[in-house]
């Protein structure tokens, strides 16, 4: 990429910076803004940024920007507030998750019956984490019921972390089922890439917290540079782990847990980290729609968007409520919830991380069809955020006396704003 395509870049960024605020009053969310700016500037419009599909850019900085945004999610888990209102986000996480991995794999199996059984199952997991932040307003409006809102931000910011393990041993399986790796070298390198990613993780994670807290408290840091070293502690423990033969994502998912639970200011110290996550994620989208979207786009059949389509309905929504069985949730909500699974960052980068595998036969497909339901996702769910958040609030209001189950309040911690929001505020 050319400076030309840098500016470009930048002034793309710059001008959803000056009427942010205005569009995040509209449907059009910044998701839509930089992925569409991206196809403007791209090769199919007016040819300002030209990459590969498999640019070595675009996977580098989508990497980089999974593990900012891991780092900083895991950062911020606080495990005595989730004890004490774990419900609703361990239904999500334990039942509704594993439920939609496997409702997509079936749902692959009879839609793209090219696809082996490993590779249906990668696809799935590319699609089932979610990303909150692509329907702000879902987890931002104070007019909706607190447990609600931090059920939808906790998923959120626990799922990708949970999805990166499977995904890897997914694609490991995916080898072994083509015949790339034999079964006792998949299970190796299955072993080693969370092995070393979990000790890497740990070991920067733990080491940068304890010396953050001591240079603190003497004095030696503070200020501006302080919120610099989480910054540093994510791109070292992606680092390390990656250097060793290890999984950077796991990595950074394990630093983070390990340097929030370690250094107590974490969250004021996160900021510049937050802040560094939300520019690169924008920049993703652009590279994105420039690069990905219209050549893999062209490759979409009827049988790819029949999938794109029961990903976010059926395959979401079924298991989310059957996840929800018991808890007196009433149908609003239950429908609230099931709906509200935006596939975002989390998702592009494992599209691309498949992109650049080789044990994947159909990988053509997989890419193509994660690509369409991303597409669909981010229309759908921006688009539909405001107006149905003004709809459950308007129903949750109604109510003199509040729905039981929903009126429960449920502090939570800083999970994920959305990175270029207009209001600099998370839920």
């Amino acid at each position: 990429m050319d400076t030309l395509g840098l500016a470009v870049i930048a002034a793309l960024v710059l001008g959803y910076g000056l009427i942010s605020r205005r569009l995040s009053t509209t449907v059009v969310s910044a998701a839509m803004f930089f992925l569409a700016g991206g196809v403007v500037i791209g090769p199919s419009a007016l040819d300002l940024v030209t990459l590969p599909v498999t640019s070595s850019t675009l996977e580098g900085l989508a990497e980089i920007t999974l593990a900012l945004v891991l780092f900083a999610d895991a950062s911020r888990i606080r495990l005595h507030v989730l004890r004490r209102q774990s419900t609703i986000p361990t239904r999500l996480l334990g039942i509704g998750l594993p439920l939609t991995i496997v409702a997509g794999t079936l749902a692959a199996l009879v839609l793209l019956p090219e696809l082996l059984l490993a590779e249906a199952v990668v696809l799935a997991i590319i699609l089932a984490p979610t990303d909150a932040a692509l329907g702000q307003a879902v987890v931002s409006d104070d007019r909706l019921p607190s447990r609600i809102r931090q059920a939808l931000n906790v998923e959120s910011g626990l799922n990708d972390g949970i999805c990166v393990p499977l995904l890897l041993i997914a694609l490991v399986w995916a080898d072994t089922e083509s015949g790339a790796l034999s079964a006792a070298e998949s299970l190796t390198v299955a072993i080693e890439a969370i092995g070393y990613g979990v000790v890497a993780g740990a070991l920067i994670g733990s080491v940068v917290a304890l010396l953050l807290g001591r240079a603190v408290r003497a004095g030696w840091s503070g200020g501006s540079w302080e919120q610099v070293v989480p910054f540093g502690a994510a791109l070292a423990s992606y680092g390390l782990a990656d250097w060793w033969g290890g999984s950077g994502f796991i990595a950074a998912f394990v630093g983070g847990a390990a340097f929030g639970a370690l250094f107590r200011e974490h969250e004021a110290a996160g900021r510049f980290l937050e802040e560094a996550g939300g520019l690169t994620n924008a920049v993703t989208f652009i590279l994105v729609g420039a690069v990905l979207l219209v050549p893999l786009l062209d490759a979409v059949d009827p049988a790819m968007v029949a999938y794109a389509l029961i990903s976010l309905t059926v395959v979401r929504m079924g298991p989310v409520a059957l996840s929800l069985v018991g808890t007196r949730a009433r149908r609003p909500t239950v429908a609230f919830l099931s709906w509200f699974g935006p596939r975002g960052l989390a998702s592009l980068v494992f599209v691309i991380i498949v992109l650049d595998s080789e044990g994947l036969p159909h990988s053509d497909v997989i890419v193509s069809t994660a690509l369409a339901t991303i597409v669909l996702s981010v229309i759908a769910h921006g688009a539909s955020a405001i107006p149905l958040v003004n709809r459950y609030a308007d129903w949750y209001h109604a109510h003199e006396t509040k729905p039981t189950m929903e009126s429960v309040h449920t502090p939570g911690p800083r999970w994920r704003s959305e990175p270029w929001s207009a209001h600099g505020e998370s839920p």
